[in-house]
């Protein structure tokens, strides 16, 4: 890749978007229906870099931003990063009883957060001057917006270049610490038109996004590909059954962001919505965890949308994506070539259609890294990195993800994926949700055990689960327990929380 991804490219992004359309909207915000045109995105930035150069804010200096979604969130992400400096989000619901360990960390040489959050007591703990945000169509005196409206638009830029730090990106967590990944401006910018023409993006689209723009995978596929493309993101404050799709349909959304948590919810809750009445919908992307094929398929069969599944991490950004039109069903579409995407084990590379440990390493000299509990930036590896995820490459070079390294079942020294048990039981018409998990078991070390949700009036009871499942399963593979509840736990971000079924079962067979 030839092109120089440092700030200035960031800056070419917008500013080529504004002389083609500067009415167009950049962005329009689904709840309140407040608008901001390209126009007036760069003048924007370009004021906003008056403003951090007035500060004395250099290249590799950390601005802490403290908001959920909206408008002048993603203005702030936008304005710091295209000066050269770098843009540090943190999603305060998730991360609030980690918040003072992430600024000890963290050191940032200003903050800006959102009113009514409730972060005084932290506030007043913090050195850096912090400065509340305000509304960037109301400015008013003593918030950021009210400074930002008083500067000049300027060229202003740090000589920040490809490997300064661009974002930090700190993971979700409530027990655990949450990792604070570093990203430099190449592996931020660098992933952008591969993800465009992954996910077929053009100007044309229209993107509704409702994830939170805190995380890689909203900020690279809702943020950064529609200015990449001068396409118009449609951004909802957070999910809403009740107003995805109506929000999807006021806006003439082409395409629509997700994953397997919503898409869920969406299959399970009351509504008319199909592609005969939402005519603008292209499809919807589904990520952060595997899809099963049965829901995805369920999912298509009722709405008529097709939904298009990409994979990715923090670390990474996007591996792989594909157009909703070209979707197959169970995997993530072809790796982007210049992540250089292997599937090993302890001996190497696999051949097509083996399962292994997903790798990447398309920059030979590359090193993902991590800040350390002193605010250090340190290096967590060089080169190649496995993502911790299960999957194959098939013969016409898709990618399937087949779970998670950490949640594999080793039973008897047999590997069984919980997914694959997953997809099973989901075909039965009376669950609608499933997590299948290993727990100990003294003669084979561990033991196939699977939680499910049922559909409300199904009748369907354990052992007929049981009986479906030795029907159609290896019986190495086939559950020792299928346990009914009413609902399964979710990480913070929505994800299937197998490790707290795990702990639950240990706990409830050792009372």
């Amino acid at each position: 890749m030839s092109v120089n991804p440092g700030p200035k490219l960031l800056q070419d992004w917008i500013g080529r978007a504004a002389a083609r359309h500067p009415d167009k909207p950049w962005i329009v915000s689904a709840d309140d229906g407040r608008t901001v045109s390209y126009g007036q995105l760069r003048d924007a930035t370009r004021r906003i870099a008056t403003l951090l150069r007035r500060r004395a804010i250099g290249r590799n200096n950390r601005v802490a931003l403290l908001a959920n979604n909206s408008i002048e969130h993603l203005i702030c992400y936008f304005g710091v990063m295209a000066y050269g400096a770098a843009i540090c989000t943190v999603h305060v619901e998730m991360n609030r009883n980690q918040l003072d360990d992430i600024f000890a960390r963290l050191r940032p040489e200003l903050v800006l957060y959102q009113d009514g959050l409730a972060l005084d007591d932290l506030l007043d703990t913090v050195a850096a001057p912090k400065q509340r945000l305000g509304r960037s169509d109301a400015p008013v005196a003593n918030t950021f917006f009210g400074d930002v409206a008083g500067c000049e638009p300027s060229d202003a830029c740090t000589d920040a270049g490809p490997d300064d730090d661009a974002v930090i990106l700190f993971t979700s967590g409530t027990s655990a610490k949450p990792k604070g990944v570093v990203l430099s401006y190449r592996e931020h910018l660098l992933n952008i038109d591969p993800t465009a023409d992954g996910f077929g993006i053009t100007a044309n689209d229209r993107l509704y996004d409702f994830r939170s723009f805190n995380w890689a995978s909203a900020q690279l596929l809702g943020a950064l590909v529609p200015v990449n493309r001068g396409a118009t993101l449609v951004m909802g404050q957070k999910f809403s059954a009740s107003r995805f799709f109506p929000h999807v349909r006021e806006h003439r959304a082409t395409v629509a962001a997700g994953n397997p948590t919503t898409i869920n919810i969406l299959l399970n809750s009351d509504g008319e919505a199909h592609r005969d009445n939402l005519p603008s919908l292209r499809f919807l992307t589904s990520s952060s965890a595997p899809l099963t094929v049965e829901e995805w398929r369920r999912f298509e069969q009722r709405f008529g949308i097709p939904v298009a599944q990409g994979y990715g991490s923090s670390e990474t950004g996007w591996i792989a994506a594909i157009p909703g039109e070209a979707r197959r069903h169970g995997t993530v579409g072809r790796p982007f070539p210049y992540h250089d995407v292997a599937i090993v084990d302890g001996n190497g590379r696999l051949a097509p259609g083996a399962i292994g440990q997903i790798e990447i390493g398309g920059f030979r000299d590359h090193n993902y890294r991590y800040l350390t509990e002193d605010g250090r930036v340190a290096v967590g590896c060089s080169g190649r990195m496995l993502t911790g995820d299960l999957g194959l490459v098939d013969n016409d070079g898709y990618l399937r993800v087949t779970g998670r390294a950490k949640d594999l079942i080793i039973r008897g020294g047999v590997n069984i994926s919980p997914l694959e048990i997953d997809s099973f039981l989901m075909q039965h018409p009376s669950l609608i949700e499933v997590a299948t998990v290993g727990v100990p078991d003294a003669v084979y070390g561990e033991e196939v055990v699977s939680y499910v949700v049922a559909r409300p009036g199904g009748g369907i009871d354990a052992a007929t689960l049981l009986r479906y499942c030795s029907d159609g399963l290896p019986a190495f593979k086939a559950p020792k327990q299928i346990v009914l509840t009413a609902s399964l736990p979710k990480t913070e971000r929505g994800k299937l929380d197998r490790r707290a079924l795990a702990e639950q079962w240990r706990r409830e067979t050792s009372s």
